[in-house]
């Protein structure tokens, strides 16, 4: 919360300094979702970026030994500056600050004969009980990339833009918890232990993840 809150009040007092300074508006779809930012000069080759995207998606996906329906979601608050090299050029270098909100939720899901295998051994369902988990990352990630477009260039109101680049959300945090376990006291404490340490691989099938690509493409309108 601290995070998203220092990311707000960032965002605040950009919008507080520009309150009477021109501005645009762009739509964006890409890798991040679906999102808007709002767009104000801050130096004559600088201008600040204040947005958020969202998205969430249901999908089935193996992690480890585990096949799991997974749900995805998307929401980053960011606050981004654009170095125009040169004044009104369309290219840009882009650096900032994303409070990250994605994170991935996790079922289990038993195999064709009613079974899970956690950690290579082979449990019946009606044994494991409820099988869940979960993926989150960095709440504070700093975000690097290029881009396409000024939304301030004077020559038009219409601009088209693109943004290419990399979050860095950090080593993924993993969650795998049972509960409801119907074997004996003996079977449940093997089966914790085996859940724990398949927890352990499935934040290492993610890690390639703690890096997240960003390509996104807008159109923006300069007021």
């Amino acid at each position: 919360m601290y995070i998203k809150n220092t990311v707000l009040a960032a965002a605040a007092m950009l919008l507080a300094a520009s309150a009477h300074a021109q501005f645009a508006v762009t739509g964006e779809v890409g890798t991040t979702g679906v999102g808007a930012h709002v767009i104000f000069p801050m130096e004559k080759t600088l201008n600040a970026r204040f947005g958020a995207s969202y998205f969430q998606r249901e999908y089935n996906d193996t992690a480890s030994t585990l096949s799991y329906t997974m749900k995805a979601k998307l929401q980053n608050i960011d606050v981004l500056f654009d170095w125009h090299l040169i004044d009104n050029s369309p290219f840009r270098l882009t650096g900032g600050v994303v409070y990250n909100g994605n994170k991935i939720s996790m079922v289990a899901r038993q195999d064709s004969n009613g079974n899970f295998n956690i950690n290579g051994k082979t449990y019946a369902a009606s044994q494991v009980g409820i099988l869940n988990g979960g993926i989150e990352y960095n709440k504070g990630a700093p975000y690097i990339g290029v881009g396409w477009g000024n939304a301030l260039s004077t020559d038009k109101k219409w601009h088209v833009s693109a943004d290419l680049g990399a979050l860095w959300q950090g080593h993924p945090k993993g969650r795998l918890t049972n509960s409801q376990c119907t074997g004996t006291a003996a079977v449940c404490t093997v089966l914790a232990r085996d859940v724990a340490t398949e927890r352990v691989k499935m934040e290492a099938d993610v890690e390639a993840y703690k890096v997240y690509p960003v390509l996104r493409a807008g159109i923006s309108y300069r007021f």
